[in-house]
């Protein structure tokens, strides 16, 4: 069934031959990286052999039940132990989103219902301030505009990670699901009647950017050679030492003729061409990220909903998998682990379905 996976067994073991060797650890981006990968695969190894282990017990343990009938007990919670660990490494197979282990910018926008909208703002601030502080991470809030009446018109907040997470664990993986219209029900501080009003906030969720690495294929490049030209030594209008280089792909050009031979002004003519490309690849991830940002919330509208606080009930819904529970209280006090754990689950359920 998990055939596969053999071949992961194989590049954990090289990864950590690789790891152990200490020149490796001399760049230190390739050893981020190689010790990324390993982070990644550990668990799913360390799954795979359990399960092996298990699948071989369970062969022993019939062969004596044949000849002991008390070891057939011990056949059934083995079986039922192959089970469960089928099940967790099945699950550690769900392809993973690339980005579940980075850092998230999350803003909170406050929507219809007026100043009422404001204060909920700022009790989703408070939840998602305490639930990073339950989990361990670190919360920098970065700019905001207070209502007057208190709570928030917009909040936007940095939350990080402390260290290497687990995988599944970091903060873009657990609160991706968090984007949408979040819609409450109770009875406003601003109300004297005692009505009940529904209002709503949007909630954001983007990965923080980091430098995109680049990475120039020698085959998508055009070089033209060409005499240099203007004030200068020997070497100006009288050989092809000025340098030309296009990036094919995307059109980015780079050109140098400042150097005296045409080697230095390739050289320097690359520099240039990797930061530009370095530049576009940026401007690219932060439209990308903008999208993603644009698709969670289109408008902070009721009708679009993916979760309802109702207060009277002390009742929290999350409309997108079903989840309901009657904790309120709790949930914006930070316990958002269950709520969050359902949004988990669905997703991989869907994931492994498509599998």
């Amino acid at each position: 069934m998990f055939e596969a996976v053999e071949e992961l067994v194989a590049e954990h073991a090289d990864l950590e031959k690789k790891l152990a060797d200490p020149s490796v650890h001399a760049d230190q981006a390739n050893a981020r990286k190689l010790n990324k990968r390993y982070a990644e695969l550990t668990p799913i190894v360390a799954t795979y052999r359990s399960w092996k282990q298990t699948g071989e017990d369970i062969e022993t343990a019939r062969e004596f039940a044949a000849d002991d009938p008390d070891f057939a007990a011990e056949v059934k919670e083995l079986d039922k132990q192959r089970e469960e660990l089928t099940e967790k490494l099945r699950l550690l197979l769900v392809p993973r989103d690339p980005s579940d282990d980075k850092d998230v910018i999350l803003e909170i926008k406050a929507g219809a219902g007026g100043d009422e909208s404001a204060l909920f703002a700022g009790d989703l601030l408070r939840m998602y301030l305490r639930y990073a502080e339950r989990v361990g991470w670190k919360t920098e809030i970065i700019d905001a505009t207070e209502s007057e009446l208190g709570g928030y018109k917009d909040v936007q907040v940095a939350v990080k990670a402390r260290g290497q997470t687990e995988p599944g664990q970091g903060v873009w993986a657990r609160l991706k699901y968090e984007g949408g219209v979040h819609r409450v029900q109770r009875v406003p501080a601003t109300e004297s009647q005692g009505r009940i009003h529904t209002s709503a906030a949007g909630v954001l969720v983007t990965p923080e950017a980091e430098e995109v690495d680049v990475e120039i294929n020698p085959n998508d490049l055009r070089i033209d050679v060409y005499r240099s030209s203007g004030p200068g030594g020997q070497s100006v209008n009288t050989t092809d030492s000025a340098v030309r280089i296009t990036h094919i792909p995307t059109g980015v050009v780079a050109s140098c003729q400042n150097e005296k031979s045409q080697l230095q002004n390739k050289e320097q003519a690359l520099r240039i061409l990797r930061s530009r490309l370095l530049a576009a690849a940026q401007e690219e991830a932060e439209r990308e990220a903008a999208d993603a940002r644009r698709s969670q919330v289109r408008t902070v509208d009721r009708s679009e909903k993916i979760r309802t606080y109702n207060f009277p009930e002390n009742r929290i819904s999350d409309h997108r998998v079903g989840f309901k529970a009657y904790n309120l209280d709790q949930v914006l006090d930070g316990d958002l682990a269950a709520v969050i754990q359902a949004c988990v689950d669905a997703d991989s359920a869907a994931k492994l379905a498509a599998a």
